[in-house]
């Protein structure tokens, strides 16, 4: 018997920017303004839902190391990607003003990556209760997202775990 999941219904910005994020020319504009190097790198992101962020990095000229992989560098800026945009997903539907900060970050390393590697991180419900929770308190809130890249055939060639930090942004006193 498979559980049926509830689609979350997001507001009509956050939607909006989910609906641009997911056009590649779009994202590329973006990239371009907010995130260059991974522009550069060729990060991609593949899609974007309430529930889950795929994003890549192409094993080439612009993202290898000496050693004929995919430059460690390169792999975090994905992976990074594939936990930040769900954060700015739920920041955009909360529609409050909040921050939304990496405090910490630990990585492995499996098998090289020589090819594209696919990063997916599927915890977006965890970012919009942190997200709903520092809306509801004003307390910031604290999480950790994890996201696993692998390549087309499967193999695994890293794991990150991001700590993320969200607050409501306080109103400048007059």
């Amino acid at each position: 018997m498979t559980e049926a999941v509830a689609t979350r219904t997001l507001s009509p910005s956050a939607a909006r920017m989910q609906a641009r994020v997911n056009r590649p020319l779009l994202f590329a504009g973006w990239s371009l303004m907010k995130l260059p190097s991974a522009l550069f790198a060729g990060v991609r992101l593949e899609s974007l839902t309430p529930d889950r962020c795929t994003t890549s990095v192409p094993y080439g000229w612009r993202s290898q190391n000496p050693f004929r992989s995919t430059y460690f560098a390169a792999q975090a800026m994905a992976a990074e990607l594939s936990t930040g945009a769900l954060g700015l997903l739920a920041v955009e539907d909360a529609g409050v003003p909040i921050s939304l900060l990496i405090t910490g970050m630990a990585a492995t390393f499996g098998k090289k990556a020589v090819a594209r590697a696919t990063f997916q991180c599927e915890q977006g419900a965890t970012v919009f209760e942190a997200v709903a929770a520092a809306k509801a308190t004003g307390q910031a809130q604290t999480f950790v997202l994890n996201t696993v890249g692998k390549m087309a055939d499967g193999q695994e060639v890293s794991r990150f775990a991001f700590t993320w930090s969200v607050k409501v942004k306080r109103r400048p006193t007059g």
